[in-house]
């Protein structure tokens, strides 16, 4: 069936009809469909259009085709056009003139706009509870490991000692972000497009009030253009999606790095690795390496999104029907990873001896020695010198700074004591990071507990 067809003559052709057709990615929205029906029909009832009678009708009709398809009893017919044609076309095969009623004051172009509305709101929030339940396995893991010091890195060069968790930490901090960017996301979605029509809203005496308080949202749309033409939603949406999806991917990077004998800062449990089909010692961070390249697709969905509206004239085209199929694509992936993800981390083994072993030999602690000389007198860039010239010292005798001789230490300068070692030590480095967003166990703690506060608060 085709809503359109009293215009034309002739059938629409087969490959026309599959090219045009959106039901096969659309259908997932069946229950949004007839919940904006529901309420689209209440209101026509409440004011006058149609029968309140009949308004009753239509909305048990639609609530019972709901029951049918949840149950199995009916199957969504994938030769329809869309599933809009599809409910519509049910009840009015159920209902006869009643169900005809329902389009009254209405055009696919608002229900389009109304449903996927509908959807995403939910979706958003689905997403946020996900990263949530991330969040707090993060800030678990920095409370257990608040005091296992590890070297932090710039360059992938070995540059300052800090702890685990405060490493955990940072990813946190990126996720809590991507939460307030969804609630955000959130807030400029949340008004309804019913009523706005094919473009220029309806001669009928509508109250849209009536159906946005029926449907959840916060207002109404203001112009019945942008109404039915905007998909900014859509976009905001899936960037969101794509900067998480960044932080998955750099996470993950980091994952598959401390796996790797090089590093062996973690092992990853069994259930979230893989083998090799012929070297049979593998065991493959193939869980984390799927997250970092899946970020690609969901990139690619957003610039779909971007180059789909960039060159529309308003007010709707056929053109953005492709906003679904990606926006969906966004959705299903953030989610399928943040499945495994979550888990993955949740479970993973880690293995302070080796990242404290590292962190001693990359001289991580020389920033520490030359501010120990700047508190004990010298000018900072005489210190910064100096201890360049002790790490060169250390390189020769293949020693670190913990353990070189303190008469090293006084042939390069004078003002050295044994107090140096306590200053340098990879624990007393990291404990005296105290200022407000530093690796210090208390920090990582207070942090850890801040985080969590955060998200019993929402």
């Amino acid at each position: 069936m085709q809503l359109w067809k009293g215009r034309f003559k002739k059938e629409l052709s087969k490959t026309t009809n599959d090219f045009n057709s959106s039901i096969s990615f659309d259908s997932r929205m069946y229950k949004e469909d007839i919940e904006g029906s529901i309420a689209h029909a209440t209101m026509l009832g409440k004011c006058g259009i149609i029968e309140e009678s009949q308004a009753e009708n239509i909305c048990k009709g639609l609530k019972e085709i709901l029951a049918d398809i949840e149950s199995g009893k009916l199957m969504i017919d994938m030769e329809a056009e869309d599933i809009h044609t599809f409910i519509e076309g049910e009840l009015t095969a159920r209902l006869g003139d009643d169900g005809k009623r329902l389009h009254t004051s209405r055009s696919r172009n608002d229900q389009v706009a109304l449903d996927i509305k509908l959807y995403l709101k939910k979706e958003v929030v689905n997403v946020s509870n996900m990263l949530k339940d991330l969040v707090k396995v993060i800030a678990d893991k920095a409370e257990q490991y608040s005091e296992t010091v590890m070297p932090g890195y710039t360059h992938l060069q070995r540059a300052q000692p800090i702890t685990f968790g405060h490493h955990l930490l940072a990813y946190g901090e990126m996720f809590l972000r991507d939460i307030s960017r969804l609630n955000d996301c959130l807030k400029r979605m949340d008004e309804m497009p019913l009523g706005s029509c094919a473009l220029a809203g309806t001669t009928y005496p509508i109250d849209r009030n009536i159906t946005k308080e029926l449907l959840g949202f916060d207002r109404v749309t203001n112009n019945s253009l942008d109404g039915v033409s905007d998909r900014d939603y859509c976009i905001e949406f899936a960037s969101c999606l794509s900067i998480i999806m960044v932080h998955l991917s750099r996470f993950s990077e980091e994952i598959i790095m401390w796996c790797s004998w090089e590093f062996k800062f973690i092992e990853l449990d069994d259930a979230f690795s893989t083998g090799s089909s012929i070297m049979p010692q593998k065991k493959n961070p193939d869980i984390a390496e799927l997250v970092r390249g899946k970020s690609g697709r969901v990139f690619g969905d957003t610039m779909t999104l971007l180059t789909i509206m960039k060159g529309i004239a308003l007010a709707y085209n056929k053109d953005m029907q492709e906003d679904k199929e990606a926006i969906f694509d966004a959705v299903d992936t953030v989610k399928m990873c943040l499945t495994a993800f979550t888990p993955m981390l949740d479970t993973m083994k880690v293995i302070g001896e080796n990242m404290r072993k590292a962190a001693a030999g990359g001289f991580i602690n020389a920033t520490d020695c030359a501010d120990w000389l700047t508190k004990n007198g010298v000018p900072f860039r005489d210190a910064y010198k100096a201890t360049g010239e002790l790490v060169a010292r250390c390189i020769e005798l293949n020693t670190d700074l913990e353990n070189l001789p303190i008469d090293e230490y006084k042939k390069i300068c004078d003002v050295f004591t044994e107090d140096v070692y306590n200053a340098i030590s990879l624990e007393q480095c990291t404990m005296e990071r105290k200022a407000f967003g530093g690796p210090a166990p208390e920090n990582v703690k207070a942090q850890a507990k801040r985080v969590k506060d955060l998200l019993n608060k929402d």
